[in-house]
């Protein structure tokens, strides 16, 4: 029960099936539309709108214990007014203090935490080590190493230092990703703390200036295939807009 989570509406159980009814989000999900054919990778200011209001979410669901352990793009969806939410909860945990140490490795190979790859524990953390790949892919449209097969970028993500980043981002976006990339998760911030970090704190002092006041300057048809996700299981196709935020004029 958050605005930045996909919300439970409900439940119907037959005698073979049981169905889950969440409530729609039109927009579709932020991988689709950063794809080249739509909307393409998104600047900084805007993808900083974004990541914030998932940090918002996972401040949400950690506070009660809640792994999401697969945060991507196709797992952020959007309404046409600019809010995103966290959807596809089919991978996540609720951590007790015998769970801690739960071995186990659940998620997307280029979105996943070294420490989910080891085995040596899933924590809260993890999840921000995907919000750190997820930043990278609204910004180029794609994750870290997504041009290797998933193997041997699973075998990278636990051997570097940390995931390469690309060239000609801002030092504050560089300093925000380096934060998430934490290698040993203890020493990475936790939700909240990302989100007083400079990166999101000036794109949010620059989209509450006047002249920023509009969210409706991105007005554009975006088709959604069958298989887009609207609220973490496969439905019908539809027509749509492209996301909307608003800081949206600096694009």
């Amino acid at each position: 029960n958050h605005k930045n989570i996909v919300k439970y509406l409900g439940s119907l159980k037959t005698n073979s099936h049981l169905h889950i009814i969440l409530e729609y989000v039109e927009n579709g999900s932020l991988a689709n539309i950063i794809k080249p054919n739509k909307f393409g990778p998104f600047p900084e200011s805007l993808a900083a709108v974004y990541i914030a209001q998932v940090l918002e979410g996972l401040v949400y669901l950690h506070e009660q214990g809640v792994i999401h352990r697969d945060i991507k793009g196709a797992n952020i969806l959007t309404t046409k007014e600019g809010l995103v939410k966290l959807a596809d909860f089919g991978v996540a945990t609720k951590l007790t203090e015998a769970d801690v140490n739960t071995h186990s490795v659940v998620g997307t190979p280029y979105w996943m935490a070294p420490e989910v790859i080891e085995m040596s524990g899933v924590c809260a953390a993890s999840d921000i080590w995907s919000v750190g790949c997820t930043v990278i892919e609204l910004l180029t449209c794609s994750p870290p190493y997504y041009e290797l097969q998933p193997m041997p970028a699973l075998f990278r993500i636990v051997q570097d230092v940390q995931p390469p980043i690309p060239e000609g981002f801002s030092p504050e976006i560089t300093d925000f990703l380096r934060q998430c990339f934490q290698k040993d998760s203890i020493q990475r911030p936790d939700a909240k703390t990302l989100l007083m970090h400079p990166w999101l704190q000036n794109s949010r002092r620059a989209s509450s200036s006047p002249r920023q006041t509009n969210p409706r300057h991105i007005d554009m048809d975006v088709e959604v295939p069958s298989s887009d996700n609207h609220a973490g299981f496969s439905g019908p196709s539809g027509d749509t807009q492209a996301p909307v935020a608003s800081d949206v004029e600096q694009v």
